[in-house]
């Protein structure tokens, strides 16, 4: 009797190759984890700068709607021009985020059960990067209502705090961790965090009242705008006063925190945030020191999340270290 092959159904052909393209996802966290985990912070911050962009040449409604850009185009017409295009841009640019957070998911789906807090992370930004989408639909609904614009800032400068908690638990050693700095060092660590989320919050009233509202026909938030610049500063300063306590202690830290590297970013961050806040506030808010300003604010988002991961260590590093002084 003459063997006749038999033909996979289209289904089982399918889990074959889903199975095949799953085998080939990465087993341990190598190069290409750890740069897809850098893109992933990296476009996150970048889109801050190009969505600063889109509002600063007044770009705003350069699609008048969403997820179309008019009426009748998914695209922008000649007719928009350079808005049109601008726009148009950075919703473009939102899309490669959801593929760099997609490959990032890839790269660790196989460590899920060893390293389940990754697989988290990357789904909670993709997911964030899905809303941050809709709350910019919504945004162009409302004709950039300043609450709505802020609310969008803030989901952003969310999502780049969980890059660059990505970003270190990728690097981190696995298992659970604890605190390894002295409480009172630990505290003024979470009070420099506090006083980061007031800056920001505050900046993000500020730029509500200012004059780049990314359309001519955008409401403002009717704050006084020159008193708003004063009320920035004071969290700001206080902000580089404690930076300045944390970047001190640091060097009476564990040393194998490396927290002098972390809190001199932080630090570094900051000198360059207050020279470039006075000078456009000087100099007549130019957009290119607004954007400027604007993406330095999540950078700063980025430092602050670092210095607060890295005042903890896995516990049998911990332990060890101990040990080691025991018997010193």
């Amino acid at each position: 009797m003459s063997h006749v092959p038999t033909v996979e159904s289209p289904p089982a052909a399918r889990a074959t190759v889903i199975g095949r393209l799953y085998e080939r996802l990465p087993q341990r966290i190598g190069r290409g984890t750890r740069v897809i985990a850098w893109l992933v912070l990296i476009s996150n911050i970048v889109i801050v700068g190009t969505g600063g962009l889109v509002r600063l040449t007044g770009s705003g409604m350069g699609c008048e709607t969403w997820p179309y850009c008019t009426s009748e185009s998914l695209v922008p017409t000649a007719e928009l021009g350079i808005h049109g295009l601008i726009e148009f841009g950075n919703r473009t640019l939102t899309g490669v985020l959801v593929i760099v957070a997609l490959l990032a998911f890839l790269s660790v789906l196989r460590l899920r059960t060893e390293r389940p807090e990754l697989m988290k992370l990357t789904l909670a930004i993709g997911f964030g990067i899905i809303l941050q989408a809709i709350i910019g639909g919504i945004t162009v609904w409302l004709h950039l209502h300043p609450s709505i614009v802020g609310f969008h800032y803030l989901v952003s400068a969310v999502l780049v705090a969980l890059a660059a908690v990505y970003v270190f638990r990728v690097y981190a050693e696995p298992g659970p961790r604890r605190v390894a700095v002295p409480r009172r060092y630990a505290l003024l660590v979470h009070l420099t965090s506090a006083a980061t989320l007031v800056t920001v919050l505050v900046g993000i009233l500020l730029t509500g009242s200012g004059p780049h509202a990314g359309d001519d026909q955008a409401a403002r938030n009717g704050l006084d705008p020159i008193f708003w610049q004063h009320v920035h500063s004071w969290p700001a300063y206080v902000l580089f006063a404690l930076t300045l306590l944390l970047f001190a202690g640091s060097f009476r830290m564990p040393g194998i925190l490396r927290l002098p590297r972390w809190t001199g970013l932080l630090l570094a961050v900051e000198v360059i945030q207050i020279a470039v806040g006075l000078w456009q506030a000087r100099t007549g808010l130019p957009i290119a020191l607004v954007n400027i300003h604007m993406v330095l604010a999540v950078v700063l988002v980025a430092a602050m999340t670092a210095v607060v991961l890295h005042i903890s260590a896995p516990r049998a590093v911990i332990a060890v270290g101990e040990t080691s002084t025991a018997i010193s």
